[in-house]
């Protein structure tokens, strides 16, 4: 049994198929099958029920899957604590970074991050703060940013706190003002982001605290698209005002939001509990913290 083969399995898994996976692991179909057959042979048992283009797991293959992701998971932690031994000459940082307000706000840092440790191979994922969070529990990140976490099991180093403010369609009865109410668009449409995204939750409970639900106009995770739709007339987006104020374009109006305290956007950088941090990962802290 090899490191190679458990990867290549749970990625099948993942993928849900053998050719999904080779196409991800930038392998043929036949060495993905290959691989996976010598890992059962190796162990004695039948992981995959194959049926035709349809694979599932058979009960041993539910405990190889659980093992191989811890095994997957102690072999990362080996792998950076053994890199830290050069000084960050060498090394990987993964990554998680949210949707929203990533070319805002990280563009400039990671460039910085790459100038200081070019050695460093940075692996990226974008998500909402959900997404994040299980990516952290997972392994498949060291570190994640998004909304600052309430559970225990993550320790955190805080970012950026930002207000939300609106950008309302010009041609709304109350593009006119300042600043707004949120109590005062219960009446307009809501341009809501992906599920994945916590910031959701904080807006329905902000509306049902000043006696509202809000009704929902689309769902996007890209900030400039659903930007886009408020200038379409669509209905009216909430965004941390540090990205409202960078898609202000023709057709909306950029305005000063009054609502509950709950509704800001805290991002916070965050990590399991107790877990090693990787000398790339402190580097990245620390850079976060200049």
């Amino acid at each position: 049994m090899e490191f190679k083969q458990l990867r290549t399995f749970i990625e099948v898994i993942r993928q849900g198929g053998f050719t999904a996976a080779a196409k991800n692991l930038y392998v043929s179909q036949s060495a993905v099958s290959k691989q996976v057959a010598q890992l059962e042979e190796s162990l004695g048992v039948m992981l995959l029920d194959r049926q035709g283009s349809q694979i599932r797991l058979t009960a041993a293959g539910k405990v190889v899957q659980q093992r191989a992701e811890e095994m997957l998971l102690l072999h990362r932690s080996l792998v950076r604590e053994l890199d830290d031994l050069s000084q960050l000459a060498r090394g990987e940082l993964r990554l998680g970074l949210p949707m929203l307000g990533s070319d805002t706000l990280f563009a400039k840092l990671f460039a910085e991050y790459r100038k200081r440790y070019p050695n460093v191979t940075i692996h990226l994922l974008e998500g909402g703060s959900r997404a994040i969070e299980q990516a952290v529990m997972s392994g498949e990140v060291e570190l994640g940013g998004g909304l600052t976490p309430d559970d225990p099991v993550f320790a955190w180093q805080p970012f950026c706190d930002e207000p939300l403010d609106a950008l309302l369609p010009a041609s709304h009865p109350l593009a006119h003002l300042k600043e707004i109410e949120l109590s005062q668009l219960a009446d307009t449409p809501f341009l809501l982001y992906q599920r994945s995204f916590m910031l959701n939750d904080r807006l329905l409970q902000a509306c049902q605290q000043v006696g509202f639900t809000p009704k929902e106009g689309g769902r996007s995770g890209q900030a400039d698209f659903l930007a886009a739709l408020a200038a379409a007339g669509q209905g009216v987006v909430l965004l941390p005002q540090v990205v409202a104020r960078a898609l202000v374009r023709p057709g909306v109006v950029h305005m000063t939001l009054k609502a509950p305290a709950m509704l800001r956007w805290d991002i916070a950088f965050i990590w399991r509990e107790g877990a090693y941090l990787s000398s790339a990962a402190q580097a990245w802290l620390a850079l976060l913290r200049e």
